[in-house]
């Protein structure tokens, strides 16, 4: 299809817009749980250097919010346990 076409309520065109730098690292972790891995191909989607994309994907990581452990069952199929640590606020340090 092209750009722009006529119809019968008058001419209409397709509006594109590139892919911001934080939805292309967004894909780069739902395809890869490796860090290195999601910086690579974020920069792959963005056509950026790996150092640029790199910092980005380092200011938004939450280190040790989530835990994933990978276990195996009785039948030899693997399990995803996903462990979260909460922070608890609002309480004062008892001694």
């Amino acid at each position: 299809m092209a750009d722009s076409w006529e119809t019968k309520y008058g001419s209409r065109r397709v509006r594109r817009d590139p892919p911001t730098l934080e939805e292309a690292i967004v894909a780069a972790q739902g395809l890869s749980d490796e860090l290195d891995e999601q910086i690579e191909i974020a920069a792959g989607f963005m056509d950026l250097p790996v150092e640029a994309v790199r910092a980005e994907v380092l200011k938004n990581v939450a280190p040790g919010r989530v835990a994933r452990l990978v276990t195996t069952g009785r039948e030899g199929a693997g399990r995803t346990v996903i462990v979260e640590r909460k922070a608890r606020r609002g309480r004062p340090n008892e001694t």
